[in-house]
């Protein structure tokens, strides 16, 4: 079976964090951001974890 490409997209995306967990960036921060508090807005810069569910096809398109 030939390898599977890589999703370019989801590799722009995405990263793999050192203990092998798939971090994402958070969404809402593009604009309306006045409305929004400090502390939300900080958050919002953090990366989160890929949820559970959406793993294997996250990884799939990683390559990994």
């Amino acid at each position: 079976m030939p390898k599977l490409k890589t999703n370019r997209a989801a590799r722009k995306r995405l990263k793999i964090s050192g203990g092998g967990k798939i971090m994402r960036n958070r969404a809402f921060k593009s604009h309306n951001l006045a409305k929004k508090t400090r502390k939300r807005k900080r958050n919002l810069g953090k990366p989160a974890v890929v949820n559970a569910t959406d793993r294997k096809r996250v990884r799939r398109m990683l390559g990994v």
